[in-house]
């Protein structure tokens, strides 16, 4: 995996909100659930998981949209209504960036793939690791050690 030229600025659509990424994601991935597939209009979505003191809005506001559940806050631009983050009830240490709101996501690459269940019989992502749902939350930590040795090494 190429590195990541941090700190990356983006922004949604229209440019009303702007986004950066200070910190390197903790993990990569792409989900095939059919939520993520409605609201990204696509096959899945992608998402970098980055450590929320490495992640700030810097310009405008967000406002919650998509599924509005109590654990999922799908954070869009109020204008564009770009999909740009999304912030998971009890997990206040990292936020799911969309990598391609970044003004640069060539280094982007997921890691792992979740939902494979009900992903598209087309859909390829390049995933190193595949599961039929969530993994667990026993089993995010050593991914995410695994991710840190893949993003260094290119090795996985």
């Amino acid at each position: 995996m190429s590195s990541i030229p941090l700190p990356l600025k983006g922004s949604c659509r229209c440019g009303r909100v702007e986004i950066e990424m200070s910190k390197a994601p903790i993990c990569t991935a792409a989900c095939h659930c059919p939520g993520c597939q409605k609201m990204s209009s696509s096959a899945y979505s992608l998402t970098a998981m980055v450590p929320a003191d490495g992640f700030a809005v810097t310009k405008g506001e967000t406002v919650v949209g998509g599924l509005h559940g109590a654990d999922l806050h799908h954070q869009f631009c109020d204008h564009c209504k770009t999909w740009m983050f999304t912030r998971v009830a009890g997990v206040d240490w990292f936020v799911n960036v969309r990598p391609t709101m970044l003004e640069d996501a060539t280094w982007f690459r997921p890691f792992m793939e979740t939902f494979t269940r009900t992903k598209m019989p087309f859909a390829a992502t390049g995933a190193l690791r595949s599961f039929d749902e969530f993994p667990e939350m026993e089993e995010l930590e050593p991914l995410m050690h695994a991710y840190l040795a893949w993003a260094e090494t290119g090795e996985g």
